[in-house]
């Protein structure tokens, strides 16, 4: 009966007096992998809409918010497109003097 109390839960790790590497980067692992999201799907209103507002910050040099996508915790930057490639659909953000990003446009979720 004590054996099965062990066993039971994560009794295992806890009654180990020892764990192996290997198995402390498998935890690691999978409790980052338990934090992980998915890309949204935009629809072709939404994705107008992030264009147009990166397009009128190019062209009337204002600040923006963009809301980068990232599998576990999504970035917001703020600063002016500088320069937009349309082949490459990359926008240059400037973020301040002498600092800029490139920033693919499909990474982004949304533009305040």
């Amino acid at each position: 009966m004590t054996e099965r109390k062990r066993l039971e839960g994560n009794g295992l790790w806890e009654s180990s007096r020892m764990m192996l590497p290997e198995h402390k980067v498998a935890i690691n692992i999978k409790s980052k992998e338990e934090g992980r999201k998915f890309r949204p799907t935009l629809d072709n209103q939404e994705l107008e809409l992030i264009e147009n507002a990166l397009a009128e910050s190019f062209h009337e040099h204002r600040t923006v918010k963009i809301q980068i996508f990232d599998e576990y915790e999504d970035k917001v930057i703020s600063g002016i497109v500088v320069l937009i490639q349309t082949f490459r659909r990359e926008i240059k953000l400037t973020t301040g003097i002498g600092e800029w990003e490139w920033i693919k446009i499909d990474e982004v979720v949304s533009v305040k």
